[in-house]
């Protein structure tokens, strides 16, 4: 899938709410990279990071797929900046898929957030 089609498909897909601004930078077999941006002179509040969280394990897994079990690890405080988001599938097991995403402050050098999850696959 090309950046331009996963950017369509999670626009059309998720709430409004669920997308902060997202833009799809890169996107490699299961591997995405996805910038979220504050409302205007707004910061992130843990909601908000939770969401994009679940925005960037659905990219990587299949938009389709479901969150089932989530562990998240806060690294640091995170900046009223874009927040970039790297995720990728660590391992598929029939309908369950297994995730991380990290969450980085304005550039990805320094990790405020990362989480694993399992997901599963909704039937189509």
């Amino acid at each position: 899938m090309t950046e331009d089609e996963l950017q369509k498909l999670l626009e059309t897909t998720l709430p409004a709410a669920d997308l902060h601004g997202l833009f799809v930078e890169e996107c490699q077999d299961q591997e995405v990279r996805l910038r979220f941006s504050p409302a205007a002179g707004g910061s992130w509040s843990m909601p908000a990071l939770l969401s994009l969280i679940d925005t960037a394990l659905k990219a990587a897994s299949g938009v389709t797929a479901e969150l089932s079990h989530l562990n998240v690890t806060i690294l640091k405080p995170v900046q009223a900046a874009d927040v970039i988001s790297l995720s990728r599938v660590i391992r598929r097991d029939g309908d369950r898929i297994h995730a991380e995403a990290w969450l980085f402050s304005h550039a990805a050098v320094d990790p405020v957030l990362h989480a694993t999850a399992s997901l599963s696959i909704r039937p189509r």
